[in-house]
């Protein structure tokens, strides 16, 4: 697989999103080489000296008035990293894994770490043969440092912890001798290196941003067949409407409804004699919440760029003047707002979905749809559960948003006495869009259900494009069936971007 060179302190949102969705080994850019020797070669210095210098020739934490001499310092980094791993729970993703190390190796590239290149040489070569490192989820509150799961994620390059490769689970040190790769001592400051910084809660809030961004362009397909179902009006799409508001996500919603509804039938069946003067909101300010959701997420992807190309370990080996400060860039205050805030636009793109389904199921709104979706209501309930599926979800998804960042703990006797919480914060993105999902996916067989009842009307081309990849995994509902599978199958097409890829139309960047 080609590596993807990266300039540290300028990758942008797309290398990001290459990272995460195709799983690129990266190599930093050789550019950076001699900044990164040359804090290693003051870290090495500050060892050798006299003068206390905090993680470099001391303690930890609460610990940092205790002085360590030159010949324990390689004994006091191990020592850290094995203390330190103590995470708890399920094993992380791979993918999000690969995104962790390979923001480790960004932070590193700044040449403010003072870590030797032999490590950051390891952590490319271990990303490039496929060696991953095995990191519980649970354990971190976002402060001082990611501690927990970076202490995991450096356990493996000490020949410690687990590691996955080609598809086993392994020892540490085997993983790398598996791969042809040696495990490392680390000198001084290097254990703390790797496990102060955000790259856990940046990897868990990027990942959490990219499933979220395809869910709601997804969301603004599934929403113009809604539309089309319900025999909905597309005039609150007409862009003067939003170029007077201003708003770019609204105005791009907008745009890509538009496109996507351009050509149906359904539509021009009833521009005259219509006897309903407006929509239901679902249905007529979906460019106004969901692409107000748009722009949330636009400016947490902001702050994550810059989170991605930061130095957030600590002490920092400065050039102007030269010296090891100690400060607080691991504090993950950032990530944890940025995490909240997609988390309420999934919550809100999910919202007014289940609204539209709920709208497409009751006979007394749908516009003479059956109830239920259901060619033959009473003998068959059709859709009905279906739907209450959906308030589950989206009401379990409302409790998931309320913000993580406004909690704190204080941690470590009283050291760390404030935290982000951003960890948990961004870990909860996983399960809130794994739940929009099915609530698209639902949503998508309602409004395709409803648009064939339309016939012989026909919808425009590129949502019956949608409709035929989804008929090839889910047949149409007559009778009732067995649906628990299908709902599984329609999030299977919402998730892995199938319907979107068969519309074929441009949506919002998220860029």
């Amino acid at each position: 697989m080609t590596k993807l060179t990266l300039t540290p302190g300028s990758v942008s949102l797309e290398q990001l999103a290459q990272i995460y969705w195709n799983e690129t080994p990266i190599r930093l850019d050789p550019a950076c080489k001699p900044a990164v020797d040359n804090a290693a070669q003051r870290i090495a210095e500050a060892a050798a000296g006299a003068q206390a210098v905090y993680g470099v020739n001391t303690g930890f934490g609460k610990l940092a008035s205790h002085k360590i001499a030159p010949e324990d310092t390689s004994t006091l980094q191990r020592n850290l990293i094995l203390s330190h791993c103590c995470g708890v729970g399920e094993a992380v993703p791979r993918r999000l894994v690969r995104l962790m190390m390979s923001l480790k190796l960004m932070s590193f590239g700044r040449g403010a770490s003072g870590v030797r290149w032999e490590l950051i040489d390891l952590l490319q070569q271990m990303l490039a043969r496929g060696v991953t490192p095995v990191i519980p989820a649970q354990g971190s509150v976002g402060a001082s440092g990611d501690l927990a799961p970076l202490a995991h994620m450096t356990a493996v390059i000490i020949g410690e912890g687990e590691a996955e490769v080609n598809g086993a689970v392994l020892p540490g040190a085997d993983a790398l001798k598996n791969a042809g790769l040696e495990p490392v001592s680390l000198g001084p400051k290097e254990g703390l290196a790797f496990i102060n910084g955000t790259q856990f809660s940046t990897a868990y809030a990027l990942g959490g941003l990219f499933q979220a961004w395809r869910a709601a362009q997804n969301a603004l397909v599934v929403s113009a067949m809604s539309t089309d179902a319900i025999m909905g009006s597309t005039a609150p799409l007409q862009p003067e409407i939003h170029a007077l508001r201003g708003h770019r996500g609204q105005i791009d919603a907008a745009a890509a409804m538009r496109e996507v509804l351009a050509g149906s039938e359904i539509r021009e069946s009833h521009r005259d004699g219509d006897t309903r003067v407006q929509d239901p909101y679902c249905i007529r300010c979906q460019p106004q919440v969901t692409g107000a959701a748009l722009d949330v997420m636009r400016q947490a992807a902001t702050t994550l760029v810059t989170e991605a190309n930061a130095a957030t370990d600590n002490p920092l080996v400065l050039s102007a003047p030269e010296a090891i400060v100690s400060g607080g860039n691991f504090h993950a205050e950032p990530v944890g707002f940025a995490a909240d805030m997609i988390a309420l636009a999934i919550s809100e793109i999910g919202a007014i979905a289940q609204r539209r389904i709920a709208l497409m199921v009751d006979p007394a709104l749908s516009f003479d749809l059956p109830p239920f979706l259901t060619p033959e209501p009473g003998l068959n309930s059709g859709l009905m559960i279906a739907e209450v599926t959906t308030a589950a979800l989206m009401s379990e998804n409302k409790h998931l948003a309320n913000p993580c960042v406004t909690d704190s703990t204080p941690t470590s006797a009283n050291q760390e006495d404030h935290v982000s919480m951003a960890a948990h914060g961004a870990r909860r993105l996983k399960r809130m869009v794994g739940n929009l999902n099915y609530i698209l996916g639902i949503e998508l067989l309602c409004a395709a259900q409803g648009i064939e009842f339309r016939a012989p009307l026909t919808t425009s081309a590129p949502l019956q494009r949608a409709i035929d990849r989804l008929r090839v995994e889910i047949p149409s509902l007559t009778d009732d069936r067995y649906l628990a599978p299908e709902l599984e199958k329609a999030r299977a097409l919402v998730e892995s971007g199938d319907i979107l890829h068969a519309v074929a139309s441009p949506m919002p960047e998220l860029s």
